[in-house]
């Protein structure tokens, strides 16, 4: 059987514990949503990139849904910069919210730390 590592502590630092596990789930989640976004932002601007080679007048295909269709280059273009611009404002706003949890848990976690400095002190007797 695991001993829990909390048993004997304070209530307050129990609760303090759990808030700090708790931000680093959500801190690894937005780590994870925001990596994605990043890979999907190099994608759609290599996209972009390979369009502006090709000629004006050439096929260009777009996914729409399950199916592709033929579009024409500056209605994918237009298409392309608008998730370019949509893709960045996620990730700067789940950057944000990183720094944001980031100090939240760095402070926690200072507490905590003082908290188990202060119930593992030895006792003036």
């Amino acid at each position: 059987m695991a001993a829990n590592p909390q048993a004997g502590l304070p209530p307050q630092v129990q609760q303090q514990f759990a808030m700090f596990q708790q931000l680093q789930q959500q801190l690894q989640q937005i780590s994870s949503q925001k990596m994605q976004y990043e890979m999907t932002l190099r994608e759609t601007k290599r996209a972009a990139e390979e369009l502006e080679s090709v000629k004006d007048d050439a096929a260009v295909f777009a996914s729409v849904g399950s199916i592709m269709m033929q579009k024409d280059k500056e209605s994918v273009k237009a298409d392309l910069a608008e998730k370019i611009d949509s893709l960045e404002l996620r990730i700067s706003s789940l950057d944000k919210q990183e720094k944001t949890m980031s100090a939240k848990a760095s402070q926690l976690q200072k507490q905590i730390e003082g908290a188990l400095a202060a119930v593992n002190a030895p006792k003036a007797e």
